[in-house]
């Protein structure tokens, strides 16, 4: 990691940006302080004695770091309206890495003693240490995490803190923090992605020639493996992955030493901080990289994909756990009851996680609304942007995770699917492959089954049941080698094209995926 956050110039500079232990590691990146102790919306569900209150009416306000020009405090009313610490202090470790590389920056520039830096880089580790021991006090007063940050480190080391921000707004300084917090969010994601594709593949393998009914309009159409529709599910999320690295590819440059929007006359050198940080390169316009939020929608949008997705399967495997179909089990260890039917046993997990894909869509309406009528450059409106990427993430990292474990946890009653296969003539289309191979035009051959199918519902019966001569009635062109196409056994043999359900294509798909996400069949699938 370390060789991706420090650029490669001399030693002595490498050394300099030497990220210490609040360099978001892999296990960091995949553990976000987003997931513990927040509300539905993202909120810390109590700012309590690790935020600090704002100074008594007795006390005199401190000095905001930008109130030069004002000769008036802001009321406690705007403060606690314009106020973001309650939610953007999860941004901490990003900050502190962005102001660890920029120190780093602003002394190889000359523009501070190197002394200087190592005295702010020397307090940033102190208050990286004090917030994850849980001793730092948090200060609405103080707005922001930016601000939080700042003003401790000028109470902890005086003068050399108040040269950190030379060459840097808070404009570009939340966006590097912002996009440093995605591209962590957007490994923490496709972690658990690939967890669900594993649980998925387990489950496929171990329900190998398990045969269901497909279904089209929520009517029985053709007869399917059931690994094929696992198999389906894998890839989908194979897509959501792809989507999240094509939007990491894009965010992954460097909005730092923009400034507010115009950049800065002093000697800075922005792409050793990109480098710094890992960034492909710096943003080629300062304007567009502290007013635009494309990155976060595209994530956002590809989140709500995801969402969307993992709807579909809960509201499948909900349909399929009814005593209407009667498929699936879920154990007792991803189920929940009733408070008033003792008989109950509802496939809670999944039917939250068609709900809460609803609040994922939710977030990225809330992201595009909000910035669809924003002048450039940056608007405070901005400020609003991060609770909805927060919640997005925490909950789709969520409907991951437990669509993952009830994967681990259901049981396919092959008995009950066995006894259903036979209604709903699911041989139909194959036996109108028979008669296109006999040399019957598509259409006539859609006609002639047609007629068998109605012929099996007024007898009451299945096609396989027809005898010879029966069908032989409804046109000559049957022989007793039909047979060998009757029944969903015979009909998920027939299917041979690229990507089908036949047997030996299925097999195929599934030594592609085993091989693809690196999984060993004795070790991994159990």
């Amino acid at each position: 990691m370390e060789s991706q956050l420090v650029s490669s110039s001399s030693p002595s500079i490498r050394s300099s940006l030497s990220l210490s232990k609040y360099t978001p590691t892999r296990r960091h990146r995949l553990s976000l302080p987003l997931m513990a102790g927040k509300s539905e919306r993202g909120r810390p569900a109590a700012v309590s004695c690790a935020m600090g209150q704002p100074p008594s009416a007795e006390e005199k306000k401190e000095v905001k770091l930008w109130g030069g020009r004002f000769e008036e405090n802001v009321t406690d009313a705007v403060e606690r309206f314009t106020e973001s610490i309650s939610f953007d202090k999860q941004l901490y470790k990003q900050d502190i890495l962005g102001s660890r590389a920029h120190a780093s920056m602003l002394a190889h520039q000359g523009l501070m003693s190197d002394s200087d830096r190592d005295s702010i880089l020397q307090g940033l580790d102190e208050i990286g240490r004090q917030i994850e021991a849980g001793e730092f006090v948090w200060r609405t007063d103080r707005e922001d995490v930016h601000m939080n940050i700042e003003a401790a480190l000028t109470d902890l080391i005086g003068e050399p803190a108040k040269k950190l921000h030379t060459a840097r707004s808070r404009n570009d300084q939340v966006l590097t923090d912002f996009r440093l917090w995605c591209r962590d969010a957007i490994d923490a994601i496709l972690s658990r992605i690939k967890n669900l594709q594993v649980a998925l593949l387990t489950l496929a393998e171990k329900n190998a020639g398990l045969i269901v009914p497909g279904y089209t309009h929520l009517q029985r159409a053709q007869p399917v493996l059931l690994q094929h529709l696992l198999l389906a599910y894998v890839e989908q999320l194979e897509r959501d992955a792809g989507r999240l690295l094509d939007c990491r590819v894009r965010q992954n440059f460097c909005p730092l030493g923009a400034c507010a929007l115009a950049g800065t006359g002093l000697p800075i050198d922005r792409f050793m901080t990109s480098n710094a940080l890992g960034f492909t390169a710096p943003m080629r316009n300062s304007i567009d990289a502290v007013s635009d939020r494309d990155f976060v929608l595209e994530l956002l949008s590809a989140n709500s994909i995801i969402a969307i997705h993992l709807s579909r399967i809960g509201e499948e495997w909900v349909l399929w756990a009814s005593e209407e179909f009667g498929f699936l089990t879920p154990s007792d260890a991803v189920s929940t009851g009733s408070s008033i039917m003792p008989q109950k046993k509802n496939p809670d997990p999944m039917e939250l996680v068609r709900g809460k894909s609803a609040r994922v869509v939710g977030d990225l309406v809330s992201l595009l609304v909000l910035c669809k009528g924003l002048p450039h450059a940056y608007n405070r409106d901005l400020q609003e942007d991060k609770e909805p990427v927060f919640d997005s993430v925490k909950t789709i990292i969520g409907m991951l995770e437990v669509s993952a474990e009830f994967a681990q946890n259901i049981t396919f009653n092959q008995e009950r699917i066995q006894k259903a296969l036979p209604a709903g003539h699911l041989d139909a289309t194959t036996l109108a492959d028979y008669l296109v191979k006999k040399g019957i035009p598509f259409r006539t051959s859609h006609d002639i089954v047609g007629r068998s199918v109605a012929f099996c519902v007024a007898k009451n019966c299945q096609l396989q049941d027809l005898s010879l001569d029966e069908l032989r009635s409804i046109n000559p062109v049957f022989d007793k080698d039909v047979y060998e196409f009757l029944g969903v056994e015979n009909a998920i043999h027939k299917f041979c094209s690229y990507g089908s359900t036949g047997a030996e294509c299925v097999a195929s798909q599934l030594d592609y995926w085993i091989a693809k996400l690196d999984i060993n069949r004795d070790k991994d699938i159990k």
